[in-house]
C-alpha cells in the first residue's frame, strides 16, 4: 500500500470532504468551530452539557474550549450558559469587509426598501445555499425575521435559482446529494422543515427559466405566505453574480405575479445602479498589516491560564482575522506576518479552514474567506441590541463599584431620558428606577450628557421646573454647564432630580464619535461624596463605557444596533 501522503498548501488536494479529515489540521480548531456553530444554531445560548450532547465532545474539552473561547471575548460564561459575545462578531466583519459588497451597496438596498416599503436583502452563494450579508426588513407585526449570516437552501429562495445558473456539474451532484441526506433541510436552522419535498426537476426548471429571464420568483416556497422576487447583480469585470437583491413581501401585501408586475422593474433600475456603483469601484486600499500581537497574546494567555487555556484554538481563530478591506486575498507570508503567528502554524490553520469550508485557496497561491466564515455567531449577534451589548458590561461595573448602573437615550422630542438597560446592587436603600422609565432630561446626569452632545439650536429642554430646591433652571446657566459637561465628558448631578440623589453619567459613542446613550450610576448622598464620585467612579464609568462601545462597534459596523 502506498504510503499516505500530507496534504500541503501547493497541492491540489481537495480538503472539503467532511469525511477525510487533513493529517495536518488542527483537532482543536476543528472542535472550536464545532462549538461556535452549535452556539449560533441554538440561537447564542447552551450549557455546557448542551454542547457536550451536540457536538460529542468530551465536558473536559468543552469545558476548555469555551474557557478559551470566554478569554478572547468571543462567549461569555453566565452562571451555568455559554453565550455569544458580539466581540465574535470580528469574524464575520473580516468576510464581509473582504468582499466590499455590503459597503457598497447597502445604500441602494435600504433606499430601494425604503421606496416600495419591503423587505430587501442582498444574498451571496454559498455553494448550494444562499447566505445573506445585507438586511433592509420593514418593521410590521408580520416581518421578515431573516438575519445576516442566515442560511437557506438554494432551491427554497428566489435568489437561489439564479446562483444555480452557474453551477457546475460538481455543484449539481453535491446538491442532489444533499438533498437526498436531508429532504426536511434539517441543516438549514434558518428556515421550516421542508414538510414535501418535491422532485430535483422542479428546481432544475426554475434555474433554466431564471437563465433565460435574468430574474427568479419565490412563490411560497420557504413558507406559506412568503413570496419574493430577485435580480443578479453582476460583476462588470468577470459578468458572474457578485450577489443577488431581493424584494420579498407578504401574499396579504402582493402575489407572486404581483411582486413581477410592480416590484420587478423598480428592482432592475435598483440593480442597475448597484452595477454601476461595482464599476466605478474604488481600487482597493493597500494591505494593511491587520491584527498583530496577537500570538504574544496567546502565549501570555496561556502561561496564565495552563491547560484550560488551549493555545492552538486561540491562534487559529487569530488567522480569519488577518482578512479585511483590502486584505481579501492573502499570501501564507501575508496570513503570517499580520497575526504575528509562524509560517507553519499559519499554514496548519489554513489547511484546517479549508477542510471546513471556511477558507478558500485561489491558483494564485492565495487564500480568501468564504460566506460560511458568517455562520460563526453572525446570525445569533446581527440583532443584538445596545441595551443586550451594554448589560453584561453593566453587570460587572456593579459588582465592582457596589453601587446600582444604568445606560439610558433621549427619547424622540429630547427633552427626557428613557432607561434601556439596569442592574441593581442589593442594597436596603438603593435608587428605584427600572427599565422604560422617563426622566426630564436637564436635571439627569445622563440627560445633560446626552444634550451636551447636541448643537445649542437641536436641543429640546422643555419646561425647567424645579424638581428640588437644587435643581437649575435658568436657560444661560443651564447651556453654560452643558457647555462645560462636553469639554470634560461627564455630568455630575447633584439633589437636583430628587433630595439625597447624586449621580455621574459619561457618554456611550457610535463608531463616528456621536454620543448615542449615556451610562450612570446614582447613589444616596451619604454614600460618596462628589469628589469621589470623580475620584473613584468616574475611571469605572468611562473604562465601563469604552468596553460597550468596543462591542458596539464591532456589531454595528455591518448591522444596525438599535439604540433605543
Amino acid at each position: 500500500m502506498p504510503a499516505k501522503t500530507t496534504p500541503t498548501m501547493d497541492d491540489a488536494v481537495d480538503v472539503r470532504d467532511p469525511a477525510v479529515v487533513p493529517a495536518e489540521a488542527v483537532a482543536p480548531l476543528i472542535r472550536g468551530v464545532a462549538v461556535l456553530r452549535e452556539l449560533t444554531e441554538a440561537g447564542g445560548t447552551l450549557s455546557p452539557s448542551a454542547l457536550e450532547r451536540a457536538t460529542g465532545l468530551a465536558r473536559s474539552t468543552v469545558d476548555r474550549i469555551t474557557a478559551t473561547l470566554a478569554r478572547m471575548g468571543y462567549v461569555r460564561l453566565d452562571g451555568r450558559d455559554v453565550v455569544l459575545t458580539p466581540r465574535l462578531m470580528e469574524l464575520g466583519n473580516a468576510y464581509l469587509a473582504a468582499l466590499r459588497l455590503p459597503a457598497l451597496l447597502d445604500a441602494r438596498a435600504d433606499e430601494l426598501a425604503d421606496e416600495l416599503d419591503e423587505s430587501v436583502s442582498l444574498a451571496v452563494a454559498d455553494r448550494d445555499g444562499i447566505r445573506f450579508i445585507h438586511q433592509a426588513t420593514r418593521r410590521r407585526a408580520m416581518s421578515l425575521s431573516f438575519r445576516i449570516g442566515d442560511l437557506l437552501p438554494a432551491e427554497r429562495t428566489a435568489p437561489g435559482a439564479l446562483f444555480a445558473t452557474e453551477w457546475t456539474d460538481a455543484d449539481r451532484l453535491a446538491w442532489r446529494e444533499r438533498r437526498a441526506a436531508d429532504p426536511q433541510d434539517h441543516g438549514f436552522p434558518a428556515v421550516p422543515p421542508r414538510e414535501h419535498p418535491w422532485p430535483d426537476a422542479e428546481f432544475e426548471r426554475r434555474a433554466a427559466q431564471a437563465a433565460a429571464d435574468d430574474w427568479a420568483l419565490d412563490d411560497q416556497l420557504i413558507e406559506p405566505g412568503l413570496v419574493a422576487v430577485a435580480v443578479p447583480v453582476r460583476d462588470p469585470h468577470t459578468g458572474r453574480i457578485a450577489c443577488a437583491a431581493s424584494v420579498v413581501s407578504h401574499t396579504s401585501r402582493h402575489t407572486a405575479a404581483g411582486l413581477r408586475e410592480t416590484l420587478l422593474p423598480r428592482l432592475r433600475v435598483a440593480v442597475a445602479d448597484m452595477e454601476r456603483e461595482l464599476r466605478q469601484m474604488p481600487p482597493a486600499p493597500e494591505p494593511g498589516t491587520g491584527p498583530s500581537g496577537l500570538a504574544i497574546w496567546t502565549g501570555a494567555s496561556k502561561q496564565e491560564l495552563g491547560r484550560g487555556f488551549v493555545e492552538s484554538l486561540a491562534r487559529g481563530l487569530t488567522v480569519l482575522t488577518a482578512f479585511g478591506e483590502g486584505r481579501a486575498a492573502l499570501t501564507l507570508t501575508d496570513v503570517a506576518k499580520a497575526t504575528g503567528l509562524a509560517r507553519a502554524t499559519a499554514r496548519r490553520a489554513l489547511i484546517t479552514y479549508e477542510h471546513l469550508g471556511l477558507v478558500t485557496a485561489t491558483a494564485h497561491r492565495t487564500f480568501t474567506l468564504t460566506p460560511r466564515v458568517l455562520s460563526l455567531g453572525f446570525p445569533a449577534l446581527a440583532r443584538t441590541s445596545l441595551a443586550e451589548i451594554a448589560t453584561p458590561h453593566l453587570a460587572d461595573l456593579t459588582s465592582r463599584i457596589h453601587e446600582s448602573a444604568s445606560l439610558a437615550v433621549l427619547t424622540p422630542a429630547g427633552d427626557e431620558i428613557q432607561y434601556t438597560a439596569r442592574v441593581a446592587t442589593n442594597r436596603v436603600m438603593s435608587v428605584n428606577l427600572t427599565v422604560g422609565t422617563r426622566l426630564p432630561a436637564y436635571a439627569t446626569s445622563m440627560g445633560r450628557v446626552l444634550l451636551a452632545d447636541l448643537p445649542r439650536g437641536r436641543r429640546s429642554l422643555g419646561e425647567l421646573r424645579p424638581l428640588t430646591p437644587r435643581t437649575l433652571t435658568d436657560p444661560a446657566a443651564l447651556d453654560r454647564l452643558l457647555t462645560e459637561v462636553h469639554a470634560q465628558g461627564y455630568a455630575l448631578v447633584d439633589e437636583e432630580l430628587e433630595a439625597g440623589l447624586r449621580s455621574i453619567a459619561v457618554p456611550v459613542r457610535d463608531h463616528r464619535g456621536r454620543v448615542v446613550a449615556a451610562l450612570n450610576t446614582a447613589m444616596h448622598t451619604t454614600r460618596r461624596t462628589p469628589a469621589e464620585c470623580v475620584s473613584d467612579l468616574l475611571p469605572e464609568l468611562r473604562a465601563t463605557a469604552t468596553a460597550i462601545e468596543q462591542d458596539f462597534h464591532t456589531a454595528d459596523r455591518f448591522t444596525r444596533v438599535p439604540t433605543a
